[in-house]
């Protein structure tokens, strides 16, 4: 009933995106995404998206508040009576009252974007609100949070007396925190990371889209996800002028999430990848190409992967063969594991080559750098320590071993047999070393 189709490359309009309902233009939806660009990135307002979808569906089909349907726009307490259903029967989450908010509790059965839906909710309705679609208050804030915690705040030790100013050295300052505003509260969200610790895991993926015939733009593509770590987007959507601007042939840069498409990461992979890479921008890409440009010939600004229709390569687009060569090989596997995986092989190699703690500290830290865990605001200052040289051996190093393993998992796979995806499960992430964890949450 709704979905989405990006606006193609020849045809002017205000908006990048376009959400139908019933074949018809969706415009809350529309307005809202196209509100999202520039306050956060391209893949997070589509990420957003997707979490929305369902839920207006759901709302069409089985929202009920006294025998009838609930509409988007209805009055806060309609559509918070709406969420709290949702989360219960559609998602599998235990809600209870507190006060004047909802505790959340995720069950087994709850799937692992619940924090991202309830934030984009409340997102959706700020941008109603602000583009005056909305005339009700946010009905995902708990107003009455935000003044007992002003209240509490400006408070000051003299009863019915105003707080007395930090000079005066008298009361305690105020810790300046973000407040909890969310009508919605999860209490027990616990990221459980997994580590996968297959290491014929992208050999597996490559032989499952070569059972669907993936172009070499898939398998590309593919490629890249396991050698650099990087988001699909920040890949499916490289430009020509993001490989010509780093000086190594084995390098790109890219866009990384929250930094509004500025580019200011770079991938690195193998040379094998390269071949392919140029392979395909001479064969493939130049067959799509309205006019049959090789490398030499495109501008800047050209996209390195094409549609058969020759406009830029989406990630709705790449999404559906990856998606297909994972049912046809019976492999359950999300393609953010890709990088999951990719901090796991790094870290291994990290601790198998380090002589000592400092090493394996420095490597730590140099693997951060790359991966842009960092806040972004903060990336200038010590982005001129981050040795690319040191990066670019262990890394080199990786590559080697991974060509060779390539190479003996094909030599040694049997012709029958499901593969299976080899997960290690870390039941409490107390016990992960800070160092540690803190690379594993940067993932997410």
């Amino acid at each position: 009933m709704y979905w989405y189709e990006y606006c193609p490359k020849n045809v002017e309009s205000k908006y990048q995106l376009l959400v139908f309902k019933d074949n018809k233009p969706f415009l809350p939806l529309t307005d809202y995404y196209q509100d999202c660009l520039g306050r956060i990135d391209k893949s997070s307002a589509t990420s957003n998206l997707k979490c929305l979808l369902p839920f207006f569906k759901w709302l069409e089909e089985k929202s009920n508040y006294q025998g009838n349907r609930v509409l988007w726009n209805e009055s806060e307490g309609k559509i918070r009576v709406a969420v709290e259903d949702y989360l219960q029967h559609e998602m599998g989450c235990k809600v209870r009252d507190k006060d004047s908010f909802r505790f959340v509790n995720l069950t087994n059965k709850s799937p692992t974007t619940i924090s991202r839906f309830l934030s984009a909710l409340k997102s959706f309705y700020m941008s109603m609100i602000r583009l005056k679609y909305y005339p009700h208050h946010n009905p995902l804030i708990d107003g009455q949070a935000i003044l007992h915690s002003y209240k509490e705040e400006v408070r000051g030790v003299r009863e019915d007396k105003p707080r007395m100013p930090p000079v005066a050295g008298t009361e305690d300052p105020i810790i300046h925190r973000r407040l909890t505003d969310s009508y919605f509260k999860i209490i027990n969200e616990e990221w459980q990371p997994q580590i996968i610790d297959d290491m014929n895991l992208p050999y597996q993926v490559y032989q499952a889209g070569k059972k669907v015939n993936w172009s070499q733009r898939e398998m590309i593509i593919a490629r890249m996800l396991f050698e650099t770590g990087a988001r699909a987007s920040e890949i499916i959507e490289l430009t020509v002028g993001d490989y010509r601007q780093r000086k190594s042939h084995q390098e790109v840069s890219t866009f990384n999430k929250g930094s509004h498409g500025r580019k200011i990461k770079f991938l690195r992979f193998s040379k094998d990848t390269v071949k392919r890479l140029f392979h395909y921008i001479d064969t493939e890409r130049k067959s799509y190409d309205e006019n049959h440009l090789g490398f030499e010939q495109l501008l800047d600004d050209a996209p390195i992967f094409l549609s058969a229709n020759g406009t830029a390569f989406t990630y709705h687009a790449w999404y559906y063969h990856w998606n297909r060569a994972m049912k046809v090989s019976e492999l359950s596997l999300n393609p953010h594991k890709a990088r999951h995986w990719f901090v796991t092989s790094r870290l291994r190699e990290i601790y198998n080559i380090s002589m000592n703690d400092a090493e394996i500290q420095q490597r730590k830290n140099e693997l951060i750098k790359y991966m842009k865990w960092k806040n972004q605001d903060t990336m200038n200052i010590y982005e001129h320590h981050f040795d690319e040289a040191k990066h670019r051996e262990a890394h080199e190093n990786m590559m080697e071993q991974m060509a060779q393993r390539e190479q003996d998992y094909t030599k040694q796979r049997k012709s029958s047999g499901k593969p299976k995806l080899a997960v290690i499960e870390t039941p409490k992430i107390e016990l992960v070393d800070e160092d540690l964890k803190e690379l594993l949450e940067g993932l997410e």
